[in-house]
């Protein structure tokens, strides 16, 4: 049971790997919302590697749900290199520490720029109080906090033309989630569900909030007997609206769906390798305000037990 509830923890890592970085905020803060991407198998103590992420830029949904191809002559690509480290406070609890360094390319007609820098920091943690396959009945049961702290540039403080020299949003993030998963045999199913809130913020002498955020996120994975394994997964985000001046902007909000297909071999004992690719549909009805695009991940991780 302890062997198959491990297997079953490293396939369930792989969820977060399929949505490309823009799902989970936007180019400028990518990585801040991910919640223990470094997740530790029961027998696993601590874990770090680096993880690299790219998102190329298709097209874009407007304020009322409209999938738009993007122009000829306008492109954009966003890059992430994060290191992320993991380590194991209790039995059934683990904190993560991500550190992200964040690149956007973009262009316009007559003119393309690239930029750069630290993103946004983030601390998280995670406490199962079941796992996956402890019970046919009950599901694994897991409780996850984080905290997205402003140490990137903040798009109005952006020096170059296009702004790709921002790489934060400029306020605390606070994020809170709850993931269910159970295992079938060598089937995994897990479902995940995340709200984060924004701190207030002054711009140029205007007071401002990003809208509250939620992400839902249902995942399928299959562990080989070897522990290598894959997963399917269905992922939506959406956003309430910004408050400016303590009146609510109306149309403001923005919401992005996504499907895709990750994997996890392991090298050794000690070592493994996961990466995944992502799309976001042109689904009129579940995006609108956002980009969307082709994404991939890719991750190396080294653990301790």
């Amino acid at each position: 049971m302890r062997r198959l509830s491990s297997r079953c923890s490293r396939a369930l890592a792989l969820v977060a790997l399929v949505l490309p970085a823009h799902v989970l905020a936007q180019a400028c803060c990518a990585g801040s919302s991910t919640l223990t991407p470094a997740r530790l198998g029961i027998h696993e103590d601590a874990a770090i590697g680096v993880m690299a992420r790219g998102t190329g830029v298709l097209g874009s949904y407007d304020a009322a749900g409209k999938y738009l191809v993007s122009p000829s002559g306008v492109a954009e690509l966003d890059g992430e290199v994060d290191v992320v480290g993991t380590l194991r406070v209790l039995a059934d609890a683990q904190v993560t520490l991500l550190v992200p360094v964040v690149a956007t390319w973009r262009q316009v007609t007559g003119l393309s720029e690239l930029g750069g820098g630290l993103g946004d920091l983030n601390l998280s943690g995670r406490y199962d109080f079941w796992h996956a396959g402890q019970s046919r009945v009950l599901p694994g049961i897991a409780v996850m906090l984080g905290v997205t702290f402003p140490t990137g540039r903040a798009p109005e403080d952006a020096t170059k033309l296009l702004a790709t020299d921002a790489t934060g949003v400029g306020a605390f993030q606070l994020t809170g989630g709850l993931a269910l998963e159970q295992s079938f045999g060598h089937f995994i199913v897990n479902l995940t569900a995340l709200a984060s809130w924004r701190t207030p913020r002054t711009v140029r002498g205007v007071d401002e909030r990003l809208g509250a955020q939620f992400q839902g996120l249902l995942g399928v994975g299959y562990v080989f007997d070897n522990e290598a394994s894959v997963a399917l997964s269905l992922g939506q985000v959406a956003s309430l609206d910004a408050v400016v001046q303590g009146q609510r902007v109306f149309g403001s909000g923005h919401g992005l769906p996504s499907i895709g297909v990750s994997g996890s071999v392991p090298l050794g004992e000690a070592w493994r390798l996961q990466g995944g690719l992502s799309y976001n549909p042109p689904v009129a009805v579940l995006g609108w305000n956002q980009t969307a695009g082709l994404g991939f991940t890719l991750s190396v991780l080294r653990t301790w037990t």
